[in-house]
């Protein structure tokens, strides 16, 4: 599921809880935003572009999915 669906958005404000897919992800909990785990802003769904499956995180855009890449390579 790729989760735009307004029915699934919780009230504004509300951190939604997912699962990170290869290409799409679920919404576990419902909500309108996700924090990015680099920066720490907030990624409104419709907006979530960037993340990873393996660390199950999300990334505000490709200069932050990046650095956590090459964190993670050592």
């Amino acid at each position: 599921m790729n989760a735009h669906d307004r029915d699934m958005a919780g009230p504004a404000g509300d951190l939604a809880v997912l699962h990170y897919g290869d290409g799409d992800f679920a919404v576990l909990k419902p909500g309108r935003h996700v924090r990015c785990a680099v920066s720490g802003r907030l990624i409104p769904l419709e907006a979530l572009r960037y993340w990873s499956a393996t660390l199950q995180e999300a990334y505000a855009g490709p200069d932050e999915a990046l650095a956590r890449w090459r964190e993670a390579q050592g």
